[in-house]
């Protein structure tokens, strides 16, 4: 389904502070799947979403998806095939625009078309539906400007922008992380449902063990840019995670 094949990505290259994050890197994620990815700061978590997703390019490798190469795609011409969803519950909606207004552009993303023919009145009982699911009431501020939402209600906005195209490829990039602990609850309970109702191949990166362990398919350990743990989270407990955890963190100080 997703296929990275021999990516290699560095940083300040040719300098003293070159930064190889990744070498010949080669990763398989299953269709219908929820992956999680986790590591300590800077094994690389975050920088392989970004090279998926297309802000930064990779320096040489092939990303398959559905066996096409996206790797010379630009950010805007993968988002046809990829939803997204942000740490900051700000990055995937427009603050200044209203629910309604948010919901209309992801409904078009991939189409072109102009502000001014942006709302169609026969999608917007769709869009109450597919909001009513999230049990908080955003069906009825629809006019409300995504600003005055609390960063609960955005995130849990984004997540349903980002999966109301039923995407191949949705990636979550610790998106309750800046979130209080009740609402990452329910925000991580509706990301399961989406996932499930849309059956969507999705990566998540996560720092909370529990989640990665509770909410995925499939745990993927990275380090210094390689695989250093790869398992089915059935077959996984949060202790074995911890403690390897902090095997890394020890060997990396060191």
């Amino acid at each position: 389904m997703l296929k990275i094949v021999n990516l290699s990505k560095s940083f300040n290259k040719n300098t003293d502070n070159e930064i190889n994050i990744f070498r010949n890197f080669n990763l398989e994620i299953e269709e219908n799947k929820c992956t999680a990815i986790i590591g300590s700061n800077g094994c690389g978590k975050s920088t392989l979403l970004n090279i998926i997703g297309g802000s930064i390019l990779a320096d040489k490798g092939q990303i398959l998806l559905n066996e096409k190469d996206i790797a010379g795609l630009r950010e805007e011409q993968r988002a046809t095939y990829i939803g997204r969803v942000y740490q900051n519950p700000s990055m995937g909606v427009s603050p200044s625009l209203t629910i309604l207004e948010n919901m209309s552009l992801a409904d078009k993303k991939g189409e072109k078309f102009t502000l001014r023919k942006l709302i169609k009145k026969n999608n917007i009982g769709k869009y109450m539906e597919l909001l009513k699911d999230l049990d908080l009431g955003l069906e009825n501020k629809l006019n409300t400007k995504v600003k005055f939402l609390s960063g609960g209600q955005r995130q849990s906005l984004s997540l349903v922008m980002a999966a109301m195209k039923h995407p191949d490829l949705l990636l979550l990039d610790e998106h309750t992380a800046a979130l209080d602990p009740k609402t990452s609850n329910v925000i991580m309970q509706k990301t399961k449902e989406l996932i499930n109702k849309y059956s969507m191949t999705t990566m998540m990166i996560s720092h909370n063990m529990k989640d990665a362990i509770e909410y995925s398919d499939r745990i993927i350990m990275l380090d210094k840019g390689d695989i250093v743990f790869d398992k089915p989270s059935i077959n996984v407990t949060e202790k074995e995670l911890i403690d390897i955890y902090r095997e890394k963190l020890i060997q990396n100080v060191a």
